[in-house]
């Protein structure tokens, strides 16, 4: 009974070490350490041996099962670990390529924006996502009592205090901080009480522009504005200017351009009122009042300034139909830019 017993230790010890899965395991475990295994009922016939024999051979089938229960044991160990052994892994198959991601499509159109007006002369100035009320309105000839200035368009973080509603506010900072002349975009988050639908969101982007020297005319804001707009949107671009009112510039202009879809018919896209044009940015002269707040000389000193929502844009060139679909991180919708 000793030999056997040393047989089936050996056995089972090679069946444990060679289980290349958790059934192969278990049914090694079921052969040596189950109910019904051999080594199992040659402990209960130890009744049937003498005494002499049943403590000799007892002591042996004792030690051969804790050994086969430690084998088991490093063998769950080796599956829960994922080694298993080599015969089953095939080495020569390719790895397996991550995936590799790419920059938001706001972030490349910023981006781009940016290289556009590089080219026009043009430097990048940041400022502070939240504002005091000066810069963001005081100082851009807003009063008292403008609807710009309610709690239902601004966000408050205290009395006078605000998450800004524009990046104009940046223009004023650089024009606090250094003499004329200045000729600056303002790419930045923006933050506005909205309520939220398809071209509505409460966070969203703009660029902001400011040009400020001597002899500066409404003309050269036309050229500057033709030239971005027809790199952005592609060469046939054909665009306008309509009288608009903004607080901080005098005249002011909205600017629109000839309808892609429709080439100026009327679509769904323009809509049907519109004569088949869509506004893109809005622009101006600088106020006079403006330069006074910052300490220009209106009289010496001549200006223009433009801005415009980013995702206004994109959705335009690219046809997004809604401006929630920048924000939800839908891959179905971000991986086809």
């Amino acid at each position: 009974m000793i030999e056997r017993i040393d047989a089936l230790r050996t056995e089972g010890e090679r069946a444990f070490a060679d289980s290349g899965d958790v059934a192969a395991l278990e049914s090694a475990r079921v052969r040596f350490l189950g109910r019904k295994s051999e080594l199992t009922g040659l402990l209960r016939g130890l009744k049937d041996l003498s005494p002499e024999e049943r403590a000799a051979v007892g002591a042996h089938a004792n030690k051969a099962r804790a050994h086969l229960e430690q084998c088991l044991a490093e063998a769950e160990a080796r599956l829960a670990g994922g080694a298993a052994p080599g015969p089953t892994r095939d080495v020569t198959l390719p790895g397996r390529r991550p995936p590799v991601g790419h920059r938001h499509l706001i972030d490349s159109v910023l981006e781009e924006i940016e290289g556009i007006f590089a080219g026009l002369g043009f430097s990048v100035a940041e400022g502070p996502d939240v504002e005091s009320d000066w810069h963001a309105f005081t100082a851009l000839n807003m009063p008292e009592g403008h609807p710009a200035r309610a709690t239902t368009d601004t966000f408050y973080v205290s009395r006078d205090v605000c998450l800004r509603p524009h990046t104009s506010s940046v223009q004023i900072r650089v024009m606090e901080s250094q003499p004329p002349p200045v000729r600056i975009i303002c790419p930045g988050r923006v933050y506005r009480n909205e309520a939220v639908d398809a071209t509505h969101h409460f966070e969203f982007h703009q660029v902001e522009g400011l040009y400020v020297d001597r002899d500066v005319s409404l003309a050269d804001l036309k050229g500057i504005l033709d030239r971005f707009l027809k790199e952005f949107f592609g060469p046939e671009t054909v665009i306008r200017f309509a009288p608009s009112y903004y607080p901080f510039v005098e005249p002011g202009a909205s600017v629109d351009i000839r309808c892609f879809f429709c080439k100026g018919k009327g679509c769904g896209v323009c809509g049907p009122l519109s004569g088949g044009w869509l506004e893109v940015l809005g622009a101006g002269m600088v106020h006079p009042n403006v330069f006074r707040a910052v300490g220009y000389d209106p009289e010496a000193w001549m200006g223009y300034a433009f801005g415009m929502g980013v995702e206004r844009l994109v959705m335009l060139r690219h046809g997004v139909p809604d401006i929630r679909m920048f924000y939800q991180n839908d891959l179905r919708v971000l991986r086809q830019f």
